[in-house]
């Protein structure tokens, strides 16, 4: 994923886009040096790539719904969905002093099991 911010697009990223791609390649590369696990100020790789797969999923509610939605509206969505998810994601790894990677796998494995449960499965 390095060198993926080049010269032409750079005049169109926001700080937290710059932020959020910075914090994911520097802690793959922490890991690829071999040096442990990331910082806990660090937001885990998957929650900062799930900005892009939230926006995909609004783009499918709205094609189902044929109803689309100014860019406003998109960028406000995303940006409470994505600060639940790491106000989550924080409470929990201060309550159970995990990490934040850690504390975001809990409560994703969690996720799917109640899913699995709910829908009957196990």
């Amino acid at each position: 994923m390095e060198n993926q911010i080049a010269p032409q697009p750079v005049a169109h990223l926001t700080a937290v886009q710059v932020r959020d791609r910075g914090r994911q390649w520097s802690h793959h590369s922490r890991r690829r040096q071999g040096t442990g696990q990331a910082r806990d100020r660090d937001s885990p790789d998957f929650l900062a790539n799930a900005g892009g797969v939230t926006c995909s999923y609004f783009e499918q509610v709205q094609s189902n719904m044929n109803f689309f939605w100014p860019h406003d509206e998109v960028l406000g969505r995303l940006d409470t969905t994505m600060t639940n998810a790491f106000r989550s994601v924080s409470a929990l790894a201060q309550s159970r002093n995990l990490s934040l990677r850690d504390a975001a796998y809990v409560i994703a494995v969690d996720r799917v099991a109640r899913a699995c449960k709910d829908r009957g499965w196990v």
